[in-house]
């Protein structure tokens, strides 16, 4: 079984562009697991521009599903999830001002960085994944740096899956042999929506777990919150 943890950035974007509580960050965590999500997921950044530390000290009261706290792991990060203590931190190598998640770790130059923190974060009793491209030197690196999983970084996947859905899956389908081999877990995310899943699902039925916000927000707008949770979890199963 494959679970579905929803990134509710996007909802903290808009509640930040008009100031306020509206939407409540909080009560959309509890509807998104009331309405199916096994998870939710939030990437604070240091400018706050969306999620925010006080939503993940109010979330991590309120959610019941899997936490999971995304980020770069500089002592801000590695305070707060030693504070929070989620169920997983997904460590990714996004310097502050990146707009989002766009490259994965270099897990061979950066293997002494890696294994201090995922030996640290682990030592609290939280599950860490180590967000890499399907590159099985990196699968491999991630391996020996003690990570639990990998999140296997999908939008190269994404940007192929309309012109030739086999070759954009090939890659991933390799990399996730090798990291089941290696006795790691397997996540995805990033540019994963309702085209695409349902291929990436079954050319890697192994997956742990999928992280979806921007496309899953931006479906909601036009579907409903509810509805579009169940159609993510249908493409799942």
């Amino acid at each position: 079984m494959t679970r579905l943890s929803v990134n509710i950035n996007k909802l903290a974007t808009l509640r930040n562009a008009r100031g306020g509580n509206n939407p409540d960050i909080l009560k959309a965590a509890v509807d998104c697991e009331r309405f199916g999500a096994e998870g939710i997921t939030v990437h604070p950044r240091p400018d706050e521009r969306h999620i925010r530390m006080s939503d993940v000290l109010g979330l991590s009261k309120v959610v019941t599903t899997e936490f999971n706290i995304e980020g770069y792991p500089d002592d801000r990060y590695l305070q707060l999830v030693r504070e929070v203590k989620p169920a997983q931190a997904t460590l990714v190598p996004d310097p502050p001002s990146a707009l989002t998640s766009n490259a994965g770790w270099d897990t061979v130059g950066q293997a002494a960085l890696l294994k201090k923190v995922v030996r640290e974060i682990k030592s609290s009793g939280i599950r860490v994944s180590l967000f890499v491209k399907p590159d099985e030197k990196m699968v491999e690196g991630a391996a020996a740096a003690g990570a639990d999983r990998i999140e296997l970084y999908t939008e190269p996947y994404a940007s192929g899956f309309g012109k030739d859905r086999d070759h954009a899956v090939a890659p991933y389908v390799k990399a996730a042999g090798l990291a089941q081999r290696l006795g790691l877990g397997i996540n995805a995310g990033h540019d994963l929506d309702l085209h695409n899943l349902r291929f990436l699902k079954q050319s890697i039925p192994i997956l742990d777990e999928v992280s979806i916000g921007h496309a899953l927000v931006c479906d909601s707008i036009y579907l409903g919150l509810e509805n579009t949770i169940q159609l993510y979890l249908r493409q799942l199963k």
